[in-house]
């Protein structure tokens, strides 16, 4: 069941994510409390005033905001079935969908497509329709609807079957599966899939070598990518925001406590992401214990400060992979740990403020995912470094497009070559250092969140 939970007057611009921009949670006094998100979706689409968001009802207090009413102009948030929600979410999207395009199965043995799939496949559906039909709903005459990511694949052909009016763009935040790979989903599932994003008079990508993955599978399943336009918008970081942020108080407090964990004269090793499969924490952990065994000479002289915030702990795979994160760790901080020097500072537990800080502090930055459709983390710390970062970069990460040059760069499997990459970047001078951090920074803040909103919104309504 959807709520109905409608604007005022028909809206000109329209935004469809799983996620919107708040968060409700319900108090055991029964009270509501709203919260705001951030993140690149939220800071770009801020460029337009008057827009509505379209976006799932996540948890308790989002159901019961909707329930009660309650709201903020601007947002719609809808009560899907927590159970259809789920399949969708978790059973589709974030089980197949990223899987796929994140090139993560063992295919020995899995995937394995059977009744159970077609069953979460086909709520993957109802939650698509039920965003198609409040899009079709809220929608003015000739409106811009612009629909974000995997969740929502279909979302553009089912709503161009119920509003032909209507200006249609899609967006995909992940690579973008070779076709090979893609031909891992059932013939009939990848076709729909497919035909659901040309629903979109664009279809556009994070980076011209996802959207080339995306018009090869058209191309091979379907003969073509028809009438819709294929773009490259390349989100980059949040500048001012940042430069901001990064030297607040909190932050300041961070740092400090950072420091003495640390040590003085010791060189630091950064990485910031979630404990999500692509990332590849546990090879990067094997790459600064390969750099300890082959270069003694850096035993207490660095400390690898890792932030490895936990993700989708509602999916068996994603714990255990949060608790090899922390084994690793643990048992390099045993083989290699003295009285006055701790290898590995890892933390869990979310806190941007504590990231911010490692930021400013980071000699190295480490982003080694197996694949990722940008990384935003590679773009932020050239722009937060206080003395110059040198970044080493998977070649598989959609920032490699725009930063490679600037970065020493790691084939994301290869062990022993990130262990010499790693190297590689302590030993880099100061100048050198300094020199590729603001070349770095330039290249990440070239298109800042809203203008990479507004060029999308420019290009669709653009004949």
């Amino acid at each position: 069941m959807v709520t109905e939970h409608t604007s005022s007057s028909p809206a000109q611009v329209l935004v469809a994510s799983n996620r919107g921009p708040i968060t409700y949670t319900l108090g055991e006094d029964g009270t509501l409390d709203a919260r705001r998100g951030g993140g690149g979706l939220v800071s770009g689409l801020s460029a337009v005033d008057d827009k509505l968001w379209v976006c799932a009802a996540l948890g308790d207090g989002d159901r019961e905001a909707v329930r009660r009413g309650v709201g903020e102009p601007g947002v719609r948030m809808l009560d899907i079935d927590p159970e259809v929600h789920a399949d969708a979410y978790n059973g589709i999207a974030n089980s197949v969908l990223w899987f796929v395009h994140h090139l993560l199965y063992q295919t020995p043995v899995e995937p394995v497509f059977d009744a159970e799939f077609r069953r979460q496949w086909a709520s993957y559906e109802t939650y698509n329709r039920a965003f198609a039909e409040a899009l079709a709903q809220e929608a003015a005459e000739g409106a811009s609807v612009l629909v974000q990511d995997y969740h929502l694949a279909l979302v553009p052909g089912m709503l161009r079957a119920l509003r032909p009016d209507l200006r249609i763009g899609h967006f995909s935040h992940t690579p973008w599966a070779p076709v090979d790979y893609f031909r891992l989903l059932p013939d009939d599932i990848a076709e729909q899939l497919l035909h659901g994003i040309l629903g979109a008079d664009r279809a556009a990508f994070l980076t011209r070598r996802w959207a080339d993955a995306f018009i090869g599978c058209c191309t091979e399943i379907l003969g073509g990518t028809g009438r819709t336009r294929i773009g490259v918008h390349g989100l980059g970081a949040d500048a001012d925001f940042l430069r901001r942020r990064s030297h607040e108080a909190d932050v300041d407090e961070r740092m400090a406590a950072l420091r003495e964990q640390v040590g003085e004269d010791r060189k630091t090793i950064v990485r910031v992401d979630r404990t999500e499969l692509s990332k590849n924490i546990v090879r990067g952990l094997h790459a600064y214990r390969t750099l300890l065994e082959t270069r003694p000479e850096w035993r207490e002289r660095v400390v690898h400060i890792a932030f490895a915030y936990p993700s989708r702990q509602d999916l068996a795979v994603y714990r255990d992979y949060t608790a090899a994160v922390q084994s690793l760790a643990t048992e390099i901080n045993g083989a290699y740990g003295t009285e006055i020097w701790t290898p590995v500072v890892l933390h869990v537990k979310d806190d941007f403020a504590r990231s911010l800080a490692a930021y400013r502090l980071a000699d190295v930055a480490l982003v080694n995912p197996i694949r990722d459709g940008m990384n935003l983390v590679a773009k932020e710390v050239p722009v937060v470094s206080d003395h110059g970062c040198a970044l080493v970069l998977s070649r598989e990460a959609g920032a490699y497009e725009e930063l490679g040059e600037d970065a020493i760069v790691v084939n994301p499997y290869d062990v022993t070559g990130t262990a010499e990459a790693l190297h590689e970047a302590l030993t880099m001078s100061g100048d050198e250092r300094s020199g590729r951090t603001k070349r770095l920074a330039e290249a990440a803040t070239a298109l800042p969140p809203q203008q990479w909103f507004l060029d999308q919104l420019e290009a669709l309504r653009q004949e």
